[in-house]
């Protein structure tokens, strides 16, 4: 098959717009900028350690101690050279974009490949790929700095692309594409995303299963389906070793099953269910996805918007000013999940029109999103997933499963619109649905702006009754707290109204467009250019919301995200570096600039080792120095607020390992969790009874007053000591106990070591002189690495063959509409 330039053009020029549509958006990227991204700058500040370690041993250190205490750097920063699926990501999304725009032209590309695969051309495929990229969501997290997920996000489209062509008839080049685009999916490693992308595309293949059922069809099902298994098992194979350090330490982390028996109906196998559906929507809170500003938009003052506050009474701006615009019942949030209203009518509309496979399995993954998403206010259909789901209950803040109805509203949308252009006369012929789509859509959102306290209270949860008491112990009057409360309802009512005018004008519109079209008054190519400029206008101009110029900042300031202060600056001169840090001048706990500079006790990451974090809830915290000190947390950075923190020397801090004189056995995690509040940790280790035989050999009322035990040499994935004693002693060492991977030696003959005090390593060391040494030395990264470079080979070649095989059948494909 040759190629054919004329064919291609237009394709190209697509590409090409979407270039140009990336740099319009990103300009200041491209002159010099970078965006401020805030998880961009925590994650240069937890990884620090490990680039330093990369650059200065050319290897991977796979462990990193500038966080809690000490963790794996699996889902940190790890380099695996084996997997090739890299090579392919940068070639797909380009070398030529900087920064984060590489995301939002992949987002657009790989949805254009779905809108392709279904039929769209032209303007509607354009408009089908450039709706998913402007969802809201995306553009916040490109904002916050979640790289990652937005790479994920990014390659849903092209694997739900590959999978419906296989089942479509182009069963070779389909397989061919699975195997690329989930391997694609799978290297961006946010396994949240892919989950829900297979969960959505699980659906979309039960309902081709029932399909090929009732037509007595199940020989090419089956066939499609065996040869996207092998293309799916191949897309795991270059992943694999992130996969499985994953797995590996998903089982220690707080995605994990806890050994505490407290709060047991709040316990899952993974994540606590308050922390999982800590960010839920209210029910009503998903009608953002038709009117941005349903519940406010993003957290923030509303006094920064100016229309909102002409709403506002003169004598009460300076104090409703400060009140949030966001009224709903998350923590907060960075803007709402917006899918366009034009977008949100036309979905409403297919759902009418289109049949088959593809329609059941978008409208119920959508619904599942939907559903999904409320979390803690539909705890039935979330406990159900989180104890009968295997692995659901890994993930936190659901509300993150919209993105599966932000890629099923614009598809499901897109194939409607195509097909009310095909067939016109399907508008005058189901003209009743017609009339039900606008008003579910554009109807509602004129009853929403005539009627707004029918639909919308304005304030969340018990926020009225906090706000009333705060003016009470102020002693405002009451007529002056009336007209405050009021002030407030109506700058937040102005906000949704403003909103809820727009979007019943712009489905009013729309709706016109295709009522026209079926009228014969308008021609296709005007309706499909007419309602792509509307819709993805509209869409950029909300994004610009909460993406815009003020997001960018110089490049020079997210290189060097933190500059020492003269805390920092007199802690890095103490000539011995190997001791841990506490910062109390900020959340210790949810920060990683600590840990740019410090080996920090605090730190920044969603999946820290789940001990470490009972030991955070429970003792530091609470500001137990018994197991601050154990940590050989040798200095504190404090200061009052306004003030420039400074250095404070713990004298207590126990240094990198000792000697004690007791143990003490305890009979589960709960009596070893809680003894870390009475012990003495210079004189005693607290040992779970799992290692009482660990213990053979010493025996309590150690007495040689002239042991010791040095740090000699320190990398962070190798620790070395000398230890001293005229008999065999218990050493407890300051470092966090971490089974899988941390191997030790005396003298270079391997060696016991169990775990201590909860978090830390213990071992029995004979009587003399030794060398002990700690290396971390985890078989899933070389096993791993091993599988990576096999599968990388395996799948080119099944590119190549798939390929190879779908050209020489050397005829024109089947219609894929």
């Amino acid at each position: 098959m040759t190629f054919n330039f004329k064919q291609a053009l237009p394709h190209l020029i697509a590409i090409l717009c979407f270039y140009l549509f990336t740099v319009a958006y990103f300009t200041p990227l491209f002159q010099g900028k970078a965006i401020r991204q805030s998880d961009v700058s925590q994650f240069k500040g937890m990884s620090q350690e490990i680039v330093k370690h990369r650059e200065q041993y050319g290897e991977e250190p796979l462990w990193t101690n500038s966080m809690f205490g000490g963790m794996p750097a699996y889902q940190i920063s790890v380099k695996q050279p084996n997997n090739w699926m890299p090579v392919f990501d940068k070639v797909f999304k380009g070398f030529f974009l900087p920064g984060p725009s590489v995301y939002f032209f992949t987002c657009m590309v790989s949805a254009y490949i779905l809108m392709l695969v279904l039929g769209l051309e032209g303007w509607l495929a354009a408009m089908g790929a450039l709706a998913f990229a402007l969802s809201t969501y995306f553009l916040i997290i490109i904002e916050a700095g979640h790289n990652t997920k937005a790479g994920a996000i990014s390659y849903m489209p092209a694997v739900l692309a590959a999978f419906i062509m296989t089942y479509r008839g182009r069963q070779m080049l389909g397989a061919a594409l699975a195997a690329l685009f989930v391997g694609l999916e799978l290297s961006q490693n946010h396994l949240q995303i892919s989950y829900y992308l297979f969960l959505a595309i699980g659906l979309y293949v039960l309902f081709e299963f029932i399909e090929s059922v009732r037509n007595k069809n199940i020989v090419p099902f089956a066939k499609s389906s065996v040869l996207l298994a092998i293309a799916c098992i191949l897309a795991v194979g270059p992943n694999i070793t992130n996969i499985l350090m994953t797995q590996e330490y998903g089982k220690s982390s707080t995605r994990g099953t806890s050994e505490l028996t407290n709060d047991k109906e709040n316990k899952t196998t993974g994540l606590d269910r308050d922390y999982i559906t800590g960010w839920s929507f209210d029910k009503s809170e998903v009608l953002t996805l038709l009117i941005p500003n349903y519940f406010g938009g993003a957290s923030g003052v509303i006094g920064n918007d100016k229309d909102a506050m002409k709403a506002v009474d003169p004598e009460m701006r300076q104090y409703v000013g400060n009140i949030n615009q966001y009224w709903g019942n998350q923590p907060f949030t960075s803007g709402p999940t917006y899918a366009g209203a034009i977008i949100c009518f036309l979905f409403v509309l297919a759902l009418f029109f289109v049949e088959g496979p593809l329609k059941w399995g978008l409208l119920i993954a959508t619904i599942l999103s939907i559903t999904l998403s409320w979390g803690k206010n539909f705890m039935g259909l979330t406990n159900f997933f989180l104890d009968y789901f295997p692995g659901y209950n890994k993930f936190r803040s659901v509300t993150m499963i919209l993105v599966i109805a932000e890629l099923t509203m614009p598809v499901l949308a897109l194939v409607g619109l195509k097909k009310i252009i095909d067939k016109p006369s399907l508008i005058k012929e189901k003209a009743k649905f017609f009339y039900i789509s606008f008003a579910l859509t554009g109807g509602f959102a004129l009853l929403v702006w005539l009627l707004p306290d029918m639909f919308v209270t304005c304030w969340a949860d018990g926020e009225y009754e906090n706000l009333s008491k705060q003016l009470q112990s102020a002693n405002w009057p009451p007529a002056q707290m009336d007209m405050f409360m009021s002030s407030v309802e109506a700058a937040r009512q102005a906000l949704l109204k403003s909103d809820a005018l727009r979007s019943f004008a712009l489905v009013s519109i729309a709706a016109g467009l295709v009522w026209a079209y079926s009228t014969e008054k308008l021609n296709k190519n005007i309706l499909a250019i007419s309602i792509t400029l509307i819709s993805v206008g509209e869409l950029w101009m909300v994004n610009r919301r909460y993406l815009n110029k003020e997001n960018f900042v110089p490049k020079a300031q997210m290189d060097i995200p933190f500059s020492p202060n003269a805390a920092n600056s007199q802690i890095l001169q103490d000539p011995d570096p190997n001791f841990r840090v506490f910062n109390v001048t900020l959340n210790p706990f949810s920060d990683a600039s600590t840990s740019y500079f410090h080996k920090s006790i605090g730190g920044y990451h969603g999946a820290k080792l789940k001990r470490y974090q009972e030991v955070i809830e429970n003792h530091l915290s609470k500001n137990n120095s018994k197991v601050i000190n154990m940590l050989n947390t040798k200095y504190f950075i404090a200061g009052k607020e306004g003030e420039e923190p400074r250095a404070q020397i713990n004298p207590q801090a126990m240094g990198n390992a000792w000697f004690v004189k007791n143990y003490s056995l305890a009979a589960n995690a709960d009596s070893e969790l809680n003894a870390l509040n009475t012990f003495n940790p210079t004189t005693t280790a607290i040992v779970d009874k799992r290692y009482e035989a660990e213990l053979k050999g010493f025996a309590n009322n150690f007495n040689d007053s002239l042991a010791q035990v040095k740090l000699t040499s320190y990398k962070a994935n190798e620790l070395k000591y000398k230890s001293s004693a005229a008999q065999t002693g218990l050493i407890v060492f300051s470092e966090i106990y971490y089974q899988p991977g941390w191997n030790a030696t005396i003298d270079g003959k391997p060696a016991p070591h169990f775990r201590t005090n909860y978090i830390l390593r213990g071992m029995i060391v004979p009587a003399g002189t030794h060398e002990i040494t700690f290396k971390f030395e985890p078989t899933s990264y070389k096993t791993g690495q091993s599988i990576a470079l096999v599968s990388s080979i395996l799948i080119f070649a099944f590119l190549g063959v798939m390929i190879f095989l779908e050209f020489r059948k050397n005829k024109t494909p089947e219609s894929l509409k």
